[in-house]
């Protein structure tokens, strides 16, 4: 039987469980394994990276919903200046991220300095448990920010870093707008941007 794909609103209560769901999902993400190189104790600092960033930044000041397997943060323009991480949480990840903690703040800086100036809904994060794709747990999350952002007329912007992420996002109407290659030897991400749609095209 699959478990609830139907997106609710998280809450603080939820942290643990949603530290534990985006671990697992981002595992395999060539960006967290850019950040922490090595297997050892990658699902528990996965873990705790995402729960400090939901409970110091995204529970606060963005859009956070959730399935019974996936999770996704947005951020609404409104909330753009307050959702980029203050310093005691940049120490925090910076500490939890050891050597690459430095690079980490750097590129948190220069995402937030290269962001779209034009108002616009930011997709964050999302990400499905292994153990529950297929079910549409990250369709039905992405489904539900995307309409929020079609009902106040504004594009969304999103990077990727995992290359079989692309086309599932452009079934949703992101076409990429621009390839970087990371330093160091850091991954590729990719810029996207879907327009915003009337609710008859979405």
């Amino acid at each position: 039987m699959s478990i609830t794909n139907t997106p609710t609103t998280a809450t603080l209560d939820d942290a643990p469980e949603i530290g534990r769901t985006l671990a697992r999902a981002f595992d395999d993400d060539p960006m967290m394994r850019w950040f922490l190189p090595g297997e050892a104790a990658r699902e528990d600092r996965l873990d705790r990276y995402f729960t400090t960033i939901f409970t110091k930044q995204y529970a606060h000041h963005g859009v956070c919903e959730r399935t019974a397997a996936a999770a996704a943060f947005w951020i609404p323009p409104q909330a753009r200046e307050k959702a980029v991480p203050d310093a005691e949480t940049l120490q925090e990840l910076q500490d939890l991220l050891g050597d690459r903690g430095p690079l980490f703040r750097e590129l948190v800086e220069a995402a937030a300095a290269h962001a779209p100036k034009e108002p616009h809904w930011y997709l964050a994060v999302i990400g499905t448990d292994p153990a529950g794709q297929g079910q549409g747990h990250g369709g039905a999350l992405l489904r539900s920010g995307l309409a929020k952002a079609d009902a106040a007329g504004l594009p969304v912007h999103l990077e990727s870093s995992k290359s079989s992420n692309l086309p599932v996002y452009e079934h949703f109407g992101f076409t990429v707008q621009q390839e970087v290659q990371l330093p160091d030897g850091g991954p590729t991400l990719w810029a996207m941007r879907r327009e915003a749609r009337r609710p008859a095209e979405a």
